[in-house]
């Protein structure tokens, strides 16, 4: 009796059952990414993260552009797609998730872990995207699919090409950026955010409270008379309507917008000191320089570090962008004190977010190696500025 050969599978129906393959190992591959191991070590690896996500990522632009056409131009050939997403599906896709896993934020630091997984969970989505515009009757795309235009549900399938290239762009980009480029890019966006709130508050200060009063004597009497002051108040408090410093400044408010403004400009210098002398630098350190030291993966990083621990710094990174994320905010709520014009409020925002700015240098001090430089000498002029 001749043996029995297996029939291979019809074309279509190996298309079907790879893009559910497909879709079903992209959703394992994004869930796995989701769940939180801020608190866990990954595995050691001498494989670097960046490269191997930088690789992976080039390789699904390749192949999304070969599937692209595919799916577009005639003759339509399901065998081909088929082989596109196994190759995916084998190699370039789960890579990005061991990309993701090997990334321990005591290594590359907490704040590059997770700009590498939101680009890879980007990358994912996006070829999430692409997968569901493959046609699976047979036939090529139609223009309408193609452009997103007609009655297609959906962007087409060439901007959803487009979106995924520019996933995988940036992704790839880490590897170039660096810990250094990322943590750069985070702080100049602080330090620009803080100038946006030292600006506003400057403008409120040059405004006087007399040109309120000014305002307020030409205010037609029947308008007066015909918005009652209960009624006045909640459409100023729905408009944003300001009050100012009036003249006589019962509270002293005007010294103390004087004196902040100083230490928030002096805080602004502190930022680009950090960003030149310290986070710039970190582009000469070795992956194993930095993560030698200690990182409390549980510990708050606004809490200083125990006298005489030396902390890795990847530790010291994250624990100094948290600080000057926390700076804007605070700066923040100082300006909204001052716009209330509340003494005890501006005093106690003025002690928060001056004494936090000291925790930056004083975390920084000294360079990744430990050793004083010009840096720390500035820091200590810092100190004794910003407490005049």
């Amino acid at each position: 009796m001749a043996p029995v050969t297996e029939k291979p599978e019809e074309p279509l129906l190996a298309l079907r059952n790879t893009v559910k393959t497909v879709s079903a190992l992209l959703d394992q591959l994004e869930t796995a990414i989701k769940a939180s191991h801020a608190t866990q070590k990954p595995p050691a690896s001498d494989v670097n993260a960046l490269f191997l996500a930088h690789d992976a990522a080039k390789l699904i632009r390749a192949h999304s552009t070969k599937l692209s056409l595919l799916i577009i131009n005639t003759p339509f050939t399901p065998s081909a797609i088929v082989k596109v997403l196994r190759g995916l599906a084998a190699g370039p896709l789960p890579s990005l998730g061991t990309a993701v896993e090997i990334c321990g934020a005591h290594i590359y630091s907490d704040i590059m872990q997770g700009e590498l997984q939101w680009r890879v969970r980007k990358v994912y989505s996006e070829f999430g995207v692409l997968l569901k515009e493959i046609p699976l009757d047979g036939k090529v795309l139609t223009d309408d699919q193609k452009n997103g235009t007609g009655k297609t549900v959906g962007k087409g399938s060439l901007a959803s090409t487009g979106v995924l290239w520019q996933a995988c762009d940036d992704l790839a980009e880490l590897k170039n950026l660096g810990i250094a480029g990322v943590v750069v890019r985070k702080a100049e966006q602080y330090r620009d955010t803080l100038k946006d709130a030292i600006e506003e508050l400057q403008e409120w200060g040059d405004e006087s409270g007399d040109e309120d009063e000014d305002e307020d004597a030409n205010t037609d009497d029947e308008a007066d008379e015909a918005i009652p002051n209960a009624a006045q108040d909640e459409i100023d408090d729905f408009f944003g309507s300001t009050m100012h410093i009036p003249s006589d400044d019962p509270d002293k408010i005007r010294p103390r917008l004087e004196l902040s403004l100083r230490r928030l400009k002096l805080i602004t210098v502190m930022f680009s000191a950090v960003i030149k002398r310290r986070f710039k630098t970190l582009s000469s350190l070795t992956l194993s320089e930095l993560s030698t030291g200690d990182y409390p993966l549980t510990q708050d990083k606004l809490t200083p570090p125990k006298s005489g621990s030396v902390m890795a710094p990847a530790y010291r990174v994250d624990a100094s962008v948290d600080i000057l994320r926390t700076l804007t905010e605070l700066a923040d709520n100082l300006a909204s004190a001052f716009y209330d014009l509340n003494a005890e409020a501006i005093d106690d925002g003025m002690d928060q977010c001056f004494s936090t700015s000291l925790k930056v240098t004083e975390l920084l001090s000294q360079d990744w190696a430990g050793k004083d430089d010009a840096f720390t000498t500035w820091a200590q002029t810092f100190k004794t500025e910003i407490k005049k």
